[in-house]
């Protein structure tokens, strides 16, 4: 491990689109200059959204759902491209879970041009038995992964874990993600890098709350 570094942020839904604050470095609050900047940084979004038109709202909306569609088509192209095994069951944090095995299924031909990886990894899902959405997925690459005309290539080991958790229940949201990369770019440069992201204290917020600076929340008398 040559370096590393902690990042804190403020995690809100503005206008449909998630932004992030960043609050502290290395459990360090941002203070001076790096405070100031993160603050106009998240205003000018905050402008940028308010002052939107009834036409660019509703080209935002039309991407957005073409993206919805989009990962729509990716999802039913995950259940083409492996063959599933049920191994066994298991409690996370008090939930009931299915744990199914996904392998890539041999001769497996992708109709999607983003979907042509999938054969170079394997995963094990747990999927919530009363709410049947996934808890936990442990995604492996078992195949050497090659991206782009800089040829970019992630190599066999990588790994990432992905959790979620049911907030308030009513709604499914990140709590963990733990990320293990081997990678090289242009046959150059290799990384290796690990990193760990713990999503905590959601907030439940009404809809007419403001969001404002800092230095402009009155003090209490």
């Amino acid at each position: 491990m040559k370096s590393t570094e902690s990042k804190t942020y403020e995690v809100m839904e503005l206008y449909g689109s998630e932004v992030r604050r960043l609050v502290a470095k290395d459990d360090k609050a941002l203070s001076g200059d790096a405070a100031s900047k993160e603050e106009e940084r998240i205003k000018k979004i905050v402008a940028r959204r308010a002052g939107e038109d009834e036409k660019e709202r509703q080209k935002r909306e039309e991407r957005a759902a073409k993206q919805r569609q989009e990962d729509r088509k990716f999802v039913r192209e995950v259940a083409d491209a492996y063959n599933f095994h049920m191994v066994g069951a298991e409690s996370l944090d008090g939930r009931e879970t299915y744990v199914i095995d996904a392998q890539p299924r041999p001769g497996y031909q992708p109709h999607l041009k983003d979907a042509s990886f999938l054969p170079k990894f394997r995963f094990r899902a747990w999927i919530d038995k009363s709410e049947s959405e996934w808890r936990k997925l442990d995604i492996q690459c078992i195949d050497t992964v090659s991206f782009g005309l800089v040829l970019a290539r992630l190599h066999k080991g990588s790994r990432v874990v992905i959790e979620q958790t049911r907030v308030n229940d009513e709604v499914w949201l990140p709590q963990h993600v733990t990320v293990k990369v081997d990678a090289r770019v242009a046959l150059l440069k290799e990384f290796n890098i690990e990193q760990d992201v713990t999503f905590h204290d959601y907030k439940k917020f009404r809809a007419d709350t403001k969001v404002v600076p800092v230095g402009e929340v009155a003090e209490p008398r």
